[in-house]
């Protein structure tokens, strides 16, 4: 990491919220509210599916998978943002820095992937009912999950080498709550910079409009059938099961488009710290909320698995 004239960078200042002086106490205790309520809500889901033989299903598989993916990712960052915000002292060091990065991406990536094998799967539920004990067999759905940590893995293990090879050089104050990537970019210097930024921007969002893409393809087939089905009812309960998902899905990217494709302020520093809480903090708050609610069948077993144990005489 060492060059001429250049000191090395053995750990990294988060500034995260500590502009916002006054506010650090409040803002402790709305993000550990959120994330608690994280936690509970993917662990309920997860112990709802497992309990309730009747979710023994390829959908809920890949939603139990996309709830661990999202308690490790907000493991990866929240937990660190949360003390930082009750210190005088927010350094990293560089290995800390570059294993946030790492896990980040591929948890996140990882969500990305899941999001897009569950528009799949309802693709095949509704235009492939006939096929669907053979296309989604207990194997496929299994290899398809597999695939998505696998990938998520490669993803955040580009990025981070891609990042973590620069060399970072005098100034070491990190404007974000988590080693983002632009904000590390702006640290690091030598003129391969701009081509590590360009390709990190292309990969990254080759991957999510990819997964983007593919989910719009699975709905536009979606929609296509549903509108062949002769009766109201029937159109309600086929669009009913793909509602929860579809409403992830457009919280999940729209919340990653107004991050990562909003042009760059000049004085965008604490503004981008607050939006960043949108995506890392508040899309993963929502999303079992949204899933327990907009899901008819998960909502019923939720409360025969756990209400009926704590009021046996209401149910």
């Amino acid at each position: 990491m060492q060059r001429s004239n250049f000191s090395v960078v053995t750990e990294f200042i988060l500034v995260g919220f500590s502009t916002f002086p006054h506010l650090q106490l409040m803002f402790f205790l709305l993000f550990l509210l959120m994330y608690l309520f994280t936690l509970l809500g993917n662990l309920l889901i997860m112990a709802t599916v497992w309990s309730e033989r009747s979710l023994h299903t390829p959908m809920y598989l890949f939603l139990c998978a996309l709830s661990i993916s999202e308690i490790l990712y907000t493991l990866a960052i929240t937990p660190r943002l949360l003390a930082d915000l009750l210190s005088t002292r927010h350094a990293i060091v560089f290995a800390a820095c570059a294993s946030q990065m790492f896990f980040s991406f591929v948890f996140g990536f990882t969500h990305s992937f899941l999001l897009t094998i569950m528009g799949y799967d309802r693709y095949v539920a509704i235009c492939h009912p006939l096929r669907y004990n053979v296309l989604m067999s207990p194997r496929s759905c299994s290899c398809l999950v597999a695939w998505s940590w696998v990938g998520g893995s490669v993803m955040g293990l580009v990025v981070t080498m891609a990042v973590f090879h620069l060399t970072f050089c005098g100034h070491n104050e990190i404007h974000h709550f988590a080693c983002h990537v632009p904000p590390l970019l702006k640290l690091a210097c030598g003129t391969d910079v701009p081509i590590v930024a360009l390709g990190v921007g292309l990969v990254c969002i080759a991957a999510l409009l990819g997964c983007f893409l593919l989910i719009l393809l699975s709905y536009a087939f979606i929609v296509a059938a549903i509108l062949k089905i002769p009766s109201a009812e029937g159109r309600h309960k086929a669009f009913s099961t793909c509602a929860s998902h579809l409403t992830v899905v457009v919280v999940h990217y729209g919340f990653a488009s107004v991050i990562y494709l909003k042009p760059k302020a000049p004085q965008s520093l604490e503004g981008d710290t607050l939006m960043g809480i949108t995506y890392t903090i508040l899309t993963p708050f929502l999303s079992p909320i949204i899933f327990s609610l907009r899901n008819k069948e998960l909502k019923t077993a939720m409360k025969k698995t756990f209400l009926s144990k704590l009021y046996p005489e209401k149910i």
